[in-house]
């Protein structure tokens, strides 16, 4: 009897080992526990999902991007204190041991799937002037909202070569032809319009132009060597066409009095080079400064016809193992996503050079939303539209809340194209 206490010790000290052994081996399996974030309708916030994927690399973590699966979902290695983040972000998780791991290395095998790996944090840039508003660009706001870092820059940083600091550039919805959005007709008397000329020619003076329109084709021309020498270039709204435009008519007066206080080159049409262009080729360009578009690449009137509800475009299908880097382009969890519209809402097709891939398209009409080509060593990604959850964006309107949006489709496009370069290797032609 005089045992029992004994006894009573030594098995609660063994109950206590196995608890401990217990929680050592859970925290274990918890560890080793990669952690999947689903890209499908199951997810809670696509959108700042890319935000932890970005936040993964930064500390130096490889992530899995599984094209194709799931909605192009990501693999991240294991670990609790990345699941906590993710649930403060709102993000949903899966975690996934390694038979599951296994299971959908199988099944991506044997589909039109890929795995590729993401592995250093793209150095991020936003080219927008110093008076921009945070809310009036969608992928700045797109950026913000997942929490993912970034520098804005405009001409004089650009001209001092500061863009070989950065990986991807997204040029904010400028205007590249120095006609300041061709707003003139309906907003010239505006307080903020008179400022924004007057800080531009300021800069302009400042790098040494005589005319904005000079000092962009500069800005644009230093832009492409960027690309050349490597760089992500993405685009959306006039920061496309314009950019083009600019490119085409480097020393040519192609825009009117209003703008540079010299009329139009009467021949400016001929002494256009297409062959400069990244994305455009044999357009007219309308230098009217009375009429809002800058040339005849836009489709606007097309879209204002078919009206919101009627207003869809569809993203094309690609071979994940053969065409990885356009397959990453169009990851989403829906193929038809609501349109949108911008001052360039889309892009004529029987003006789009044949070397670029068009990614998505309105069904039926030939409008291109979405495209995607390479230049030198880098590549650049053209989009139509301004805000893809407010159809009309106008000059005063009230930010987008992308609280209300965590799930948009036609952000998310925007996100691809920002972890896009921190795949491991360099995208190859299509």
């Amino acid at each position: 009897m005089r045992r029992r206490p004994a006894l009573l010790r030594a098995g609660a000290l063994i109950c206590a080992l196995v608890v401990l052994l217990g929680l050592a081996m859970a925290e274990r399996s918890a560890q080793a526990a990669d952690l999947l974030v689903p890209m499908d309708l199951s997810q809670a916030n696509h959108l700042k999902a890319y935000g932890l994927a970005f936040k993964a690399l930064k500390r130096g973590m490889k992530v899995s991007w599984l094209l194709n699966y799931r909605g192009g979902s990501f693999l991240f290695p294991g670990g609790l204190s990345l699941e906590m983040e993710a649930r403060v972000m709102g993000v949903s998780t899966e975690r996934v041991g390694a038979g599951e791991v296994a299971r959908i290395r199988q099944t991506i095998a044997r589909s039109n799937m890929e795995e590729v790996l993401l592995e250093v944090p793209p150095r991020i840039a936003i080219y927008a002037p110093p008076n921009f508003q945070p809310w009036d660009d969608a992928v700045t706001l797109a950026l913000s909202y997942a929490e993912i870092d970034f520098d804005t820059l405009f001409d004089t940083e650009v001209l001092a070569g500061e863009l070989s600091n950065y990986d991807w550039l997204h040029l904010h919805h400028e205007d590249f032809t120095g006609q300041y959005g061709k707003f003139y007709a309906s907003f010239h008397d505006q307080p903020w319009y008179k400022q924004q000329k007057k800080l531009f020619e300021t800069i302009a003076r400042a790098n040494g132009f005589k005319t904005v329109r000079e000092l962009k084709g500069a800005v644009a021309l230093t832009i492409k060597e960027y690309v050349l020498n490597g760089g992500f270039l993405f685009a959306m709204c006039s920061a496309t066409d314009t950019y083009d435009i600019a490119l085409a008519g480097l020393g040519v007066d192609f825009v009117d009095t209003p703008f540079d206080g010299t009329p139009v080159d009467p021949d400016f049409q001929e002494k256009l080079d297409f062959g400069r262009c990244l994305a455009f080729e044999n357009f007219t360009v309308y230098p009217d400064p009375l009429k809002y578009e800058f040339s005849n690449i836009d489709t606007s009137d097309y879209a204002r016809l078919r009206g919101p509800e009627a207003d869809y475009f569809t993203l094309f299908d690609f071979s994940a193992k053969i065409d990885p880097v356009a397959t990453m382009l169009t990851q989403d969890h829906v193929d038809v996503i609501n349109g949108f519209m911008g001052q360039t809402t889309a892009f004529r097709k029987d003006l789009i050079k044949d070397s670029v891939v068009i990614l998505a398209e309105v069904e039926g009409a030939d409008e291109v939303k979405y495209l995607h080509g390479n230049a030198g060593k880098g590549t650049f990604t053209f989009y139509g539209g301004h805000d893809p959850e407010d159809y009309t964006h106008a000059v005063g309107d009230p930010p987008t809340d992308l609280d209300l949006h965590p799930n948009s489709p036609g952000y998310r496009l925007i996100l691809n194209n920002v972890l896009f370069p921190a795949a491991k290797k360099k995208p190859q032609k299509t």
